[in-house]
């Protein structure tokens, strides 16, 4: 009994862990320290974010917005004066987004 106990608390550990390391965004909107919200400048090489665009289970739901982009997920796109680039992939991305039209974010 003892040693499933044992067995059980440490799968439980495990599967929260690896659910906490599979999560490239933090509960806070940022991405290694970058908040996902502001200006954003899209590059072909060197991106502060590698973004792959999917329909299906985004990582963050993301609006474009003409001004303004002070909440998680709503992006500017600029060519100049960014707060971060990204790199549109289609494989091995830093995260994964949709495009939206509302409730922009995690």
């Amino acid at each position: 009994m003892k040693n499933l106990f044992a067995l059980v608390f440490a799968l439980i550990v495990f599967a929260a862990t690896s659910s906490a390391l599979a999560a490239p965004i933090s509960v806070d909107g940022c991405f290694n320290g970058i908040k996902l919200c502001g200006k954003v400048r899209i590059v072909n090489s060197f991106p502060d974010i590698k973004v792959q665009i999917v329909d299906s289970f985004p990582d963050l739901r993301v609006k474009r917005v003409s001004s303004f982009p002070d909440k998680i997920g709503e992006w500017q796109f600029v060519n100049s004066g960014e707060d971060f680039t990204i790199q549109f992939v289609d494989s091995f991305p830093d995260i994964k987004i949709k495009f939206v039209d509302s409730f922009p974010g995690l």
